[in-house]
């Protein structure tokens, strides 16, 4: 029989090197070390085998049944995914009998699978639709039958369980990488389906919207919510001014979806596509990356200030980061004693909106009514950020009225008829469009952490430190922490990203095994760049390359500190005063208190402990 998969890989010399295995892949000789697994076997030689449950060291289950293949000598078939190779093993990938048992675990998961191609998100992008095209299944021999629980469409995140296979990718990732397990297998036998833990509304549950579930599912099961069409109305009403801004992360995946590569999938052509879309004006989060580093730069340098004195209320150290709305959304419901020690800045989104529908109005001398304030976000909670209610100006209007995934953007692209081989670059609108490379590191694990260093080290100093002198906080560590050096003053940071690292940290900063002034989190794996908002690669993890483009951008920018930006002095000059005026914190600052978690802080710790 096939070896079963194991969790740890052992030495088998004393050198500690692998013994090597040679077998036979469809007639192809393939030598690799043990306890590799026959999937990646047949890879290394270019033998691509079919998965759909797969999820490399989360969910090597094999219960789909799509990689079965047939191993000589032995009499059932086997998965893949999860059994590793041994010496003199012959396989054959797409055997009569393989192919003909993939074929009808297919014809089986579509028996149960809304197959509304068309009128599906996912179309074209799908996983299930092509391994059902390449094996040649044109018609099923079975009865169809579907039985899915009615969506919310209100929340950020919807779910249609008849285009669900049972994968349980969504379930894993929830569970083991954010830490949350909002999603669980629910029901039995044939009517084992997937929904949330206790079968709550999502709206009532503790989700956060990091999107992850989206981007982690190889069908249109999970998807956000589309809020494109409000867009092209505003775009079409004459009283309407609509303004974009254009999120760090986007400018790093927003040519993926449409064949452009890295180098030529640059901001400038954005904006081009953008104004042929129909936007009037398109502008660049950056700038309100900047902005947020001035504020929450000063907020921190004001807290170590008054900390130093005595004064403060202790429970506000460490002061973590507010940039991300997922990880907000997990302090509130899942470790509500953190919340006093959230900066109170307004993330880089909200404060565009706010600065656009004031400032910026006051520029083009119009009603702050007639702006309509969109994001494209590489996230799916910056839907749930702009719609709640401390995120609203003096009039009741929202800062930003429509946050847009990468995914939605790219949609818009499509239905605009706009030929990505006629686009050029234009620049982005000023004053609110230039942003320095701290503001573009800003879609990246670290960059808020390095851009925030480079900043207070100016603001303690008056002067500008060597723009790489912290580089500490690089990298894709979940959890990272080093000692920045502010004119002879340590001040300890750490970051984290995805929500489970985040778990594990506020747990030893709680517990007094850790202590520090300053913490970064980001929801996602890799940051911004993983965002659940960004273009789906099923089984492919590209937040280290995207990262990376962001990386490059600031190393090669005109201007490296967000305190330099041309357009945020001008907007302090001419309209805030300086960091942590009475406007400033009127307009670019919200109270966390403000509004609440469905379950916030109740049985909190039973939560996190059931998930252990």
């Amino acid at each position: 029989m096939v070896e079963p998969n194991k969790t740890t890989v052992s030495d088998n010399t004393e050198s500690g090197a692998l013994n090597m295995v040679k077998l036979t892949i469809d007639n192809c000789e393939v030598v690799v070390p043990e306890h590799t697994t026959i999937l990646d076997a047949a890879k290394s030689v270019g033998i691509q085998i079919p998965t759909l449950c797969y999820l490399r060291d989360l969910n090597e289950i094999g219960g789909c049944r799509v990689c079965v293949v047939e191993v000589e000598g032995c009499d059932q078939l086997v998965a893949a995914c999860n059994n590793y190779v041994l010496d003199g093993m012959v396989v054959h990938t797409n055997s009569p009998k393989a192919r003909e048992a993939r074929r009808t675990n297919v014809q089986l998961l579509l028996s149960q699978h809304d197959s509304r191609c068309a009128s599906c998100v996912r179309s074209g992008n799908c996983n299930l639709q092509t391994i059902a095209t390449h094996l040649g299944i044109l018609n099923l021999p079975y009865q169809r039958h579907m039985e899915g629980d009615g969506a919310d469409f209100e929340f950020p995140i919807i779910r249609e369980n008849d285009k669900c296979i049972k994968c349980m990718r969504c379930i894993k990732v929830c569970e083991s990488v954010q830490g949350l397990g909002i999603w669980d297998l629910t029901n039995r036998a044939t009517h084992t389906a997937v929904g949330t833990r206790g079968r709550a509304p999502i709206g009532k549950t503790d989700c956060v919207a990091c999107g992850q579930c989206i981007t982690h599912c190889p069908t249109g099961a999970l998807r956000e919510r589309d809020d494109t069409e409000t867009v092209f109305d505003a775009l079409a009403n004459p009283d309407k001014i609509v303004l974009v801004q254009i999120a760090p992360a986007v400018r790093s995946a927003w040519g993926e979806e449409l064949g452009i590569s890295r180098e030529e999938a640059t901001v400038e052509r954005l904006a081009c596509a953008l104004r042929r879309v129909g936007f009037e004006y398109v502008f660049d989060t950056d700038f309100s990356a900047d902005l947020t580093i001035m504020e929450e730069g000063s907020e921190l340098i004001e807290r170590l200030g008054a900390a130093a004195k005595g004064e403060g209320d202790s429970r506000g150290w460490p002061m973590f980061t507010s940039c991300c709305p997922g990880w907000v959304r997990f302090v509130k419901a899942r470790y509500p004693e953190f919340v006093d020690s959230l900066s109170t800045s307004k993330s880089p989104q909200q404060m565009f909106g706010a600065i656009a529908k004031t400032y910026y109005a006051k520029v083009l001398g119009v009603e702050s009514e007639r702006l309509f304030v969109v994001s494209v976000m590489p996230c799916t909670a910056k839907k749930a950020e702009c719609a709640l209610p401390s995120m609203v100006g003096e009039d009741g209007t929202p800062d930003v009225d429509v946050a847009l995934t990468v995914r939605e953007m790219v949609r818009m692209i499509r239905a605009s008829h706009v030929s990505v081989d006629t686009l050029v670059e234009e620049p982005l609108d000023t004053p609110l469009g230039f942003g320095t490379g701290a503001g573009v590191i800003f879609g990246a694990t670290g960059g808020v952490m390095e851009a925030a260093v480079r900043s207070a080290y100016y603001l303690v100093t008056g002067k500008n430190p060597d723009a790489d002198f912290f580089t500490d906080v690089r990298g894709l560590d979940g959890w990272k922490e080093a000692a920045a050096d502010i004119d002879g003053t340590k001040v300890r940071v750490a970051v984290a990203h995805g929500l489970g690292n985040a778990a594990r940290l506020l747990d030893a900063i709680r517990d007094g095994r850790v202590g520090y002034d300053f913490v970064e989190v980001m929801a996602c794996p890799g940051g911004c760049v993983g965002g659940g908002g960004q273009p789906i690669h099923d089984g492919c993890e590209l937040a280290a390359e995207r990262g990376q483009v962001l990386w490059g951008l600031d190393a090669n920018a005109e201007i490296r500190f967000s305190h330099e930006n041309p357009d945020v002095q001008a907007c302090y000059r001419e309209f805030l005063g300086a960091p942590l005026s009475p406007l400033a914190e009127e307009l670019l600052y919200t109270d966390h208190h403000a509004w609440t978690m469905p379950n916030e802080g109740a049985c909190s710790r039973c939560a996190r402990l059931m998930l252990r």
